[in-house]
């Protein structure tokens, strides 16, 4: 079995760039990282595992070869992209807000509901972080 590539979505934003730090921390298997973000943003570079990765812009042809998206660049990015992504074949998980309510889409919190990402149909949506910290406990 061949390691995913996986893309990062609003990689230069806040939580994208939190996203990378959390692949690299947890040694994330994968076989290429893919960058990137709006033409804003294009060109940059970021670190990961010793070396420099260049932004890439997103376009409708960015998930060509992309096994797993992180979406992390707001819902009407979500809602354009999301769904390109999924007919590439690459599966989503959106950070957004865009598919939370979606009744397709399930919404998954690893420590409650793992079991359903198997449900998924190419979209898994991520509460927000207040809501994950709060249901934990309860």
């Amino acid at each position: 079995m061949s390691l995913p590539v996986v893309a990062v979505v609003g990689a230069t934003g806040a939580v994208g760039l939190e996203l990378i730090q959390c692949l690299e921390r947890r040694k994330f298997p994968l076989s290429q990282l893919v960058l990137l973000a709006s033409a804003r943003s294009s060109g940059k570079t970021l670190p990961f595992q010793g070396r420099e990765h260049r932004v890439a812009e997103l376009t409708e042809r960015s998930f060509e070869g992309v096994d797993i998206a992180l979406f992390s660049a707001g819902g009407s990015i979500s809602k354009r992209y999301a769904p390109i992504a999924v007919r590439a074949g690459t599966t989503v998980v959106d950070n957004s807000s865009a598919f939370r309510m979606d009744p397709d889409v399930p919404l998954v919190i690893p420590e409650i509901n793992p079991e359903a990402v198997a449900k998924h149909r190419g979209i898994i949506a991520n509460p927000n972080c207040s809501t994950i910290v709060a249901i934990t406990p309860l």
